[in-house]
């Protein structure tokens, strides 16, 4: 008999991915939501596990599951939550349950504030490329794999590790519960506010992950990262391994790597990407994998979606969407586009998104990650203001905060749209920045436009 699991939030992006990968694996799948928004809906759908109605339903928790996986969505009062409790059926957050799955494999975990998406990217591409038998869980789709999250037999797995809550009754980062043989931690810059209240309960959760690492483990890190070099200046009782970013030179607009075996040309550009990189080339080291291996398949490496993610193109003109949202990631965001085209303007848009980034109190952390750019513009939504009841910003507190006088503020998606559709693209770049979506702003004019210069 295969094993029965129920899913509890089950439209969610980790979490419907999840599903999938164990109804491929031959393991029987039912799931609730209350909504289930594109493109889980019609992946669920052709998977034949998409809830026949949307809501939470008691009933479908009984005593012949093996498991039931809870979702961040879910609320502690759920009610499918509370029968599973009362019946005494195994109940997981879904890090827990990648463990379960996972306890007797190599596992690697990928860890820090920003980079975690790229650099588990990079390695599963390098991986796949070298024909490798191996699992994943990765943040972002990436080209080449049909689900972020696979679980087989396979003797390794490769975990992006994040730091937020794991489940509504469990408060602790994921990341704890992966317990890793290699730990890479790419950078600590302050993020999830409204979960880490200081700078140093943040970085805490970070040092505490860095001492779980076992003697026979080892733990990789980026030198150039103060908070992350002290850490590891802290432990010494397994291999550490630095890394700073690998070298480089940009020509016309391309970025070429130095290398023993000559240059090589890659996709991905900006100094955080190269210290990326060189993270993900220290990780497949440890893996076994040869350097000249590794450089040979970097370069056809295209990124994971919402990274760097290339919407149009023209001669002299790029329009670029990237994930940025913290300040760290924007900061090196814009940076990356105005070293790659210095000769180019730079029009950036950041949607202020998460709780974090629509606090007043913490606002000031974003001070000067403009400052590359030739135009700054913040875009946010006063209901999503309102959901998470936080203070409405004005224009003068953005520019306070970001030390940018001239940041252009937007509280309406259309007037955002056909400020960016008036632009003249002739020789500059657009980059826009979100965890969000822009209200789904439509996109096609701005795109059509970009890549024939159409004024």
């Amino acid at each position: 008999m295969s094993k029965k699991y129920h899913f509890i939030a089950v439209g969610g992006s980790v979490m419907h991915n999840l599903a999938l990968s164990m109804a491929a694996k031959g393991y029987q799948v039912t799931g609730s939501d209350d909504e289930i928004y594109e493109p889980s809906k019609t992946r669920l759908g052709k998977a034949g596990i998409l809830p026949d109605s949307f809501g939470w339903f008691p009933e479908k928790i009984h005593n012949d599951l093996d498991g039931v996986i809870l979702g961040m969505h879910a609320r502690p009062d759920n009610p499918e939550l509370q029968r599973a409790q009362s019946l005494g059926v195994p109940l997981f957050s879904f890090p827990e349950f990648i463990y379960e799955q996972s306890r007797n494999k190599k596992r690697v975990v990928i860890s820090g504030s920003h980079g975690k998406t790229t650099i588990t990217s990079m390695v599963l591409h390098i991986l796949k490329e070298a024909g490798m038998d191996f699992d994943y869980l990765v943040g972002a789709q990436i080209k080449g794999f049909d689900l972020m999250v696979k679980l087989s037999d396979a003797p390794l797995i490769i975990l992006e590790g994040d730091e937020y809550l794991s489940s509504p009754l469990d408060h602790r980062p994921k990341f704890f519960h992966y317990h890793h043989d290699i730990l890479l931690m790419s950078g600590i810059a302050w993020d999830h506010y409204n979960v880490f209240p200081t700078f140093e309960n943040y970085r805490k959760q970070f040092e505490d992950l860095t001492a779980m690492t076992p003697k026979q483990g080892q733990f990789i890190y980026c030198d150039l990262d103060k908070e992350v070099r002290n850490i590891a200046g802290k432990n010494n009782h397994f291999p550490k391994t630095p890394y700073v970013a690998h070298p480089y030179q940009i020509q016309d607009g391309k970025t070429l790597l130095q290398t023993p075996f000559g240059e090589k040309e890659i996709s991905i550009f900006g100094e955080h990407n190269l210290q990326n990189l060189q993270g993900a080339l220290e990780i497949c080291r440890a893996l076994g994998i040869k350097d000249e291996f590794f450089y040979q398949s970097i370069s056809s490496f295209k990124g994971a979606a919402k990274r760097q993610e290339i919407l149009a193109n023209s001669e002299n003109s790029l329009f670029i969407r990237d994930f940025a949202h913290a300040p760290s990631k924007l900061k090196a965001t814009v940076e990356a586009v105005k070293e790659q085209f210095p000769k180019r303007t730079l029009i950036a848009a950041q949607e202020l998104h998460t709780y974090s980034s629509l606090n007043k109190d913490f606002i000031s952390n974003y001070a000067h990650t403009f400052d590359a750019a030739d135009e700054a513009i913040v875009y946010l939504n006063p209901k999503a203001v309102s959901l998470k009841k936080l203070e409405l910003m004005d224009e003068a507190m953005l520019q306070d905060g970001f030390k940018r006088k001239d940041l252009k503020l937007f509280v309406d998606i259309d007037q955002l749209k056909n400020y960016l559709e008036a632009k003249p693209y002739q020789n500059t770049n657009l980059l826009l920045m979100s965890s969000g979506n822009y209200d789904n702003m439509e996109l096609e004019t701005l795109i059509k436009k970009i890549n024939t210069h159409t004024k």
